[in-house]
């Protein structure tokens, strides 16, 4: 049984639970991305599982091409393959006709793509996006979508979001004719639609009515972290999440900074992907309540105090800022490792603190709290 129920509500934030085939997810939270059924640095399911990770999310493209779904098909499904037992969601390819532009042409019938890889020519419509997603197993997929750029002019995104909701109904039959198939091995797979609409609030909003009829099993603001303000992502949300079922998951799709998320809580959303923990931490970037620091730089040389005050991951119970400093330096791999896993356990404990802020009525304060620490934006 699929069910989303409503614990509690502060102002517009939502606190929930989403019960899946796989687990229980509690919203707001945070999804660890793992685009080719691996955390970029180094980090093993047992370390998500270890920092308090609900859901990891893959990329449907990415694993057709390599090393194939119906290769983890008959290795059991990626939960099997990555040996995680928690939920996963997999994005459709959408994105990736947003994001390989060069590399494809989109018609009616679905998109045309050159492999990023060796060239070789790919064909992914919606039939095609939720049979990789089924050889796949997930828990939650996604329908595809046209991702057009945030600022097209106002023709273009009519057409796309029109195409786009076209797609969502096809994905939605073909998903229930492969649950239904013998041969699935999730047979009780959720599918999630996406609102798109740019930065028009009537599009957007029409667009929400639109999908809202289809009784999906939760819904997404795509299209947005694309090239608009921070503001006008806000203004979009405030636009369209009233008009998404109250009683559905609502999901940010590759949003983002600390910032970012709790705005976006406060807005009615409480499902979020994105690449930045992992993708700074790699780079050295470690977040902390009080902003960002740089662990390159040299005012860590013999700062032997834990990596972020008050931290209780399993990097910063036992070691340092100079430790990590020297790790970066030394180009070792280890420091990939250790500044990932504590970057997206701060998003994952950010997400808990969040739920229970909203459990005990106090969201809005801490929200500001937390705003004003990071803005001290440490180095």
């Amino acid at each position: 049984m699929n069910e989303y129920t409503l614990v509690k509500t502060e102002g517009m934030a939502k606190r929930g639970t989403l019960i899946t085939p796989h687990g229980v997810i509690e919203t707001p939270v945070f999804m660890n991305v793992g685009t080719a059924a691996a955390i970029k640095g180094a980090v093993s399911t047992s370390d998500l599982d270890e920092i308090g990770t609900q859901v990891e999310l893959s990329n449907t493209y990415h694993l057709h091409l390599r090393p194939g779904d119906e290769i983890i098909k008959s290795l059991g499904g990626i939960r099997k393959f990555m040996v995680w037992d928690k939920p996963v969601l997999t994005d459709s390819g959408g994105y990736q006709i947003f994001s390989l532009a060069k590399l494809r042409k989109i018609k009616e019938e679905g998109a045309f793509f050159s492999s990023h890889i060796d060239g070789r020519k790919i064909f992914i419509g919606p039939e095609e996006s939720i049979t990789i997603q089924s050889n796949l197993a997930s828990t939650i997929a996604m329908a595809l979508d046209e991702c057009p750029p945030s600022l097209a002019e106002r023709g273009y995104m009519q057409d796309s979001v029109a195409r786009t909701t076209r797609w969502l109904m096809r994905c939605k039959n073909k998903i229930v004719e492969l649950n239904n198939s013998e041969t699935t091995l999730n047979h009780r797979q959720m599918l999630f639609g996406i609102n798109q609409g740019g930065i028009f609030p009537e599009i957007r909003r029409e667009h929400a009515k639109q999908i809202s009829e289809m009784n999906l099993d939760g819904y997404a603001v795509g299209g947005l972290a694309v090239g608009e303000t921070h503001e006008q992502m806000y203004s979009v949300l405030e636009e369209t999440v009233p008009f998404l079922p109250k009683d559905k998951p609502t999901y940010l799709m590759g949003v983002g900074t600390p910032e970012n998320i709790l705005e976006a809580v406060a807005r009615g959303i409480d499902f979020f992907d994105c690449v930045l923990p992992a993708r700074n931490g790699r780079h050295g970037n470690i977040y902390t309540n009080a902003g960002k620091l740089n662990m390159l730089n040299a005012r860590y040389e013999r700062d032997d105090s834990p990596i972020a005050d008050g931290c209780t991951c399993p990097v910063c119970k036992k070691y340092s800022k100079a430790y990590l400093r020297h790790l970066f330096k030394a180009r070792e791999m280890l420091a990939m490792r250790f500044a990932v896993t504590h970057n997206l356990y701060f998003y994952n404990n950010l997400m808990k603190e969040i739920r229970e802020s909203i459990e005990n009525g106090s969201f809005s304060e801490y929200k500001k709290n937390r705003l004003d620490g990071f803005r001290q934006n440490l180095v």
